[in-house]
């Protein structure tokens, strides 16, 4: 029996309304908007803050983190047109590529990746509120005595009351996120500021040190630490900007996305960047040692007033990412396994719950952890980003039958071969097979941090070549 609520050719298998074409409302500043509270978090203060420990200079880092992010904001216009000209979201397009089925890897793999950082930035996010919970209620600290699964009993009451609040703000929908984050990142950049500028009077200007390693590196060996660190900044966005479709499908115009991007990428991380540098710096002058985590800064000012207003500041922010980045997406990557089951609530839910269970503050516990995390998510994101691209800019010729993205019959253009393409996920799987091996073997330790520069290039051209020996592959995608 046909469902009245179908759009006409459209499979129950493969559609729901929150998978489907949607109206096209969004303008640059939203955009703007999504990358200010996808940069202006606890977690961005603290990667950052990390690359110090790779021997580089402030000046290195920034150069590291503005080439880094230069990558993002190319690669971001690239995946944001294909969901923007379909006004779908990610696992969607993945059907170009994958089949209608297939699809569901890809979608999969972002999916459990999601779950991993949103349980990494509530647990980020719930360690800074628990400094700032201590210094007002220090009776409290006999609950940070006790371990349970690795975290203290008050460090689990933290993570959970973020963990709520993030699935209530979710659970309003689409809109609310919209106007949450329209708001959240400018929020952190008041604090941040009036933080900068309290630090500087505190330290002098004199005292403010942009040269904060421990140690001096120059010529070849500076210049590798600096690519190095460049790569990392790019595997550290690499999992926001694949689901970037997700927001774009939201735009009026492939020009909001573009102006959008570069307010929120290379003009935003620059000030971020900045400030970061001048806030890390100044607390060795100011307390005696450098602080990499912004509320453990902020917990030390003497005014109770300023550190609520700090710590709400930065935990709202890491809310604002949590939910953009890790909350959305795997939203829409478990719903389009079974449209007619998985609601994008219901997926983003199924999110929520798995990050308790993976344990996260053993996945970004210290600068050397946190490398290795990246390059592991790195391994399978990269090959993902070649294919898609490559199969839309290079095979499809920029060409998407939307009706075909939801359309599970045999002569459907994008169902291959019983609803997946065999071409996409040999290549992923070769692509990720080396990465992997470049990640755990010893032997290839020196690249292990391009991981995502290598997974993203061997799985664009592993499909490349697979694809355009495939004469069913091109003559469904109208080749």
């Amino acid at each position: 029996m046909n469902n009245p609520d179908l759009p006409k050719g459209y499979s129950p298998r493969l559609y729901n309304e929150d998978l489907g074409p949607v109206a096209q409302k969004w303008n640059w500043y939203n955009i703007f908007a999504f990358w200010m509270s996808d940069v202006h978090s606890v977690g961005g203060y603290v990667f950052a803050a990390s690359l110090f420990a790779l021997g580089l200079a402030s000046w290195q880092v920034l150069i590291a983190l503005l080439v880094g992010i230069g990558i993002i904001q190319v690669i971001a216009n690239l995946v944001a047109k294909p969901s923007q000209q379909a006004a779908v979201p990610y696992p969607v397009i993945c059907r170009l590529a994958f089949g209608v089925f297939g699809a569901n890897i890809p979608a999969v793999i972002r999916g459990l990746i999601a779950v991993a950082w949103y349980g990494v930035q509530t647990y980020l996010a719930s360690s800074a509120l628990i400094i700032v919970v201590l210094r007002f209620f220090p009776g409290m600290e006999s609950y940070a005595q006790v371990q349970f699964a690795g975290l203290s009993y008050l460090g689990w009451m933290g993570f959970l009351f973020l963990w709520a609040v993030q699935a209530a703000v979710f659970w309003t929908g689409m809109d609310s996120i919209r106007r949450f984050i329209d708001w959240a990142g400018p929020v952190v950049y008041a604090a941040m500021f009036i933080l900068a500028g309290w630090i500087v009077w505190k330290a002098g200007w004199s005292n403010i040190s942009f040269t904060l390693a421990e140690k001096s590196l120059s010529g070849w060996e500076a210049f590798g630490q600096v690519v190095m660190a460049t790569a990392l900044v790019v595997s550290y966005f690499s999992g926001p900007t694949l689901n970037f479709g997700d927001f774009s499908r939201y735009c009026r115009t492939m020009a909001d996305v573009r102006r959008g991007n570069f307010w929120g990428l290379p003009v935003n991380f620059l000030a971020f960047s900045l400030v970061t540098v001048v806030i890390v710096s100044g607390t060795l002058p100011v307390f005696g040692e450098m602080l990499h985590d912004p509320i453990a800064t902020v917990a030390r000012i003497d005014n109770d007033v300023a550190v609520l207003l700090g710590a709400f500041a930065f935990v709202t922010a890491t809310i604002g990412i949590n939910i953009v980045a890790n909350f959305v997406s795997p939203a829409f990557d478990f719903a389009n396994c079974a449209p007619s089951k998985i609601s994008w609530r219901a997926g983003g839910m199924i999110a929520a719950v798995a990050s308790i269970f993976i344990t996260p503050w053993n996945l970004f516990n210290n600068p050397e952890v946190i490398h290795y995390t990246l390059d592991v998510l790195a391994t399978f994101i990269g090959p993902l980003f070649g294919i898609l691209l490559v199969d839309y800019y290079c095979i499809k010729q920029q060409r998407i039958d939307v009706a075909a993205l939801f359309d599970d019959s045999p002569s459907g253009r994008y169902w291959y071969s019983n609803g997946f393409n065999p071409v996409a996920i040999k290549a992923l799987l070769a692509a990720t097979l080396i990465g992997v091996v470049v990640t755990f073997v010893p032997w290839f330790k020196p690249i292990a941090n391009f991981a995502w520069f290598t997974g993203c290039f061997l799985g664009g051209g592993f499909y490349w070549l697979l694809a355009r020996r495939d004469v069913r592959s091109l003559s469904l995608a109208g080749v």
